[in-house]
């Protein structure tokens, strides 16, 4: 392997691992400020329980996923520099952006919210994890502002004398239909990851009769926020995915298999393909169903893969511009698949969980274990499928990906930091993941080292980590 494929490669990892913990995150950090609001208005204990619960596990995941991302910016500079110098004018902005204000205002009020639980007025208090949870979307939609642009470019020109292309509108950046849709697609899937992530860790107190008051208190809000979020994922999805027609018509022919261009196109139940991906064998689909998801119209017209290859020939010069149609047409089904999956758990669940009663099928347990996973898997593959199917340009009809990696960076060094890269994130998985059980395992505390939490904070308290 050379040092694109092996670049590509380690980008691939980091960034999927990360985004394993992003999701939870932005998702989590919503639930736990719910519980935290139930708390302040009602004064139940339970609900401060569930908030200090589920807060430990939020802020593992937190800590995590702050660590991993960190290592994606190293790789802009490592393996990407011809990439960094062409577009980082405009890309970096928003990556910026997102540093100095979204990601600071989530730290600091994280931090305030971390060690002012005994010394900070309630209603401060409580507000300042509200904050650090809106800080989560802030940064969230920069950096999906950074993606989009990768998609669609928009507000820049090309500055021929010094071969860089060059920002002319941050608000075109920050404002174009692809962010916005990413965005609006992103943060209900991050929303079902972690209602997916209370609801089942819930559960698992509920099987083990740990607190099964609070469990099924917590088990309901996550189990609601999951069915809710999935109607918006669903719903935002189809817009989203007219968009990509739109924009990149290439990414939605492989998605769906379709080589010729045809109308009344239809939706791929099934597609068997040549084993090179160059053509389709056999399929079963939905008549018409892909024309009006990707136009609106049932005898819409759909761009086909042969057709745009032959059209990006004569616009981009020769070249192959086809992604590869078995990784782009498998990731988005088990994207799907695997939403469908965790919604179909989660019914069932609440079927069996009403009255009070605990489902004594064998399926209960393994599919209350996994539902945490499940929306994870769905937003890799949905991740994977808008990175790959891109292919092969690095940013949409300016740059492509062979073009970007770095010139003077051998096979052998990213190869070995690759391999460092992959340990580091092998030993914070056990970290990661040992932290996490021995939380669940302990279940919510049933008592509190700081004074009256009935009463709030007080200035006299010395300022103390409460975890």
């Amino acid at each position: 392997m050379n040092s694109l494929d092996l670049a590509r490669w380690q980008f691939a990892i980091t960034t999927v691992y990360h985004f394993l913990f992003v999701p939870i995150t932005i998702g989590l950090g919503f639930l736990v400020a719910g519980l935290q609001t139930a708390w302040y208005r009602t004064g139940k204990l339970e609900y401060l329980r569930a908030t200090k619960f589920f807060g430990k596990l939020f802020l593992i995941n937190f800590a995590i996923g702050v660590v991993t991302g960190i290592v994606q910016e190293f790789q802009f500079g490592m393996n990407w520099s011809s990439y960094s110098r062409f577009v980082g004018d405009i890309f970096g902005a928003p990556l910026a952006i997102e540093g100095l204000l979204a990601f600071f205002l989530e730290s600091t009020f994280l931090g305030l919210w971390i060690f002012g639980w005994d010394r900070l007025p309630k209603k401060l208090h409580l507000a300042s994890i509200w904050l650090a949870a809106t800080g989560t979307i802030l940064s969230a939609y920069f950096i999906l502002a950074a993606n989009a642009w990768m998609q669609h470019p928009v507000g820049y020109v090309i500055n021929a004398e010094k071969g860089r292309a060059e920002l002319v509108d941050i608000k075109a950046v920050l404002t174009q239909k692809t962010a916005i849709t990413e965005f609006l697609h992103t943060i209900p899937s991050a929303a079902f990851a972690g209602g997916a992530f209370m609801a089942g860790i819930s559960a698992y107190l509920i099987i083990k009769k740990k607190d099964e008051l609070l469990a099924r208190s917590t088990f309901k809000l996550g189990a609601i926020t999951m069915l809710v979020s999935f109607v918006l994922v669903f719903i935002t999805g189809d817009i989203t995915s007219r968009v990509m027609t739109e924009q990149q018509p290439m990414k939605m022919a492989a998605a769906e298999a379709l080589y010729s261009t045809q109308a009344n196109a239809p939706f791929s139940l099934l597609t068997i393909g040549t084993l090179d991906g160059s053509k389709s064998v056999f399929q079963i689909g939905v008549p018409s169903m892909l024309s009006f998801l990707s136009t609106g119209n049932f005898n819409g017209v759909v761009e086909g893969v042969n057709d745009l290859e032959a059209k990006y020939d004569a616009q981009y010069g020769p070249g192959d511009y086809t992604p590869n149609v078995p990784l782009a047409y498998w990731s988005f089904r088990l994207m799907i698949g695997f939403g469908f999956l965790g919604v179909l758990f989660i019914l069932l669940a609440m079927r069996g969980l009403r009255r009070g009663a605990t489902p004594k099928g064998k399926w209960f347990a393994p599919a209350m274990y996994s539902l945490p996973f499940i929306p994870l898997l769905s937003i890799s593959f949905g991740w994977i499928f808008t990175e790959t199917a891109r292919q092969p340009w690095a940013v949409f009809g300016l740059i492509k990906t062979e073009d970007g990696v770095s010139a003077v960076v051998s096979a052998g060094a990213v190869l070995f930091t690759m391999i460092v890269f992959t340990l580091l994130y092998g030993v914070l998985a056990i970290i990661e993941v040992g932290l996490t059980l021995r939380v669940i395992k302990m279940g919510p505390a049933e008592e509190f080292d700081y004074a009256d939490p009935q009463l709030g904070g007080s200035e006299d308290k010395q300022l103390v980590m409460a975890y």
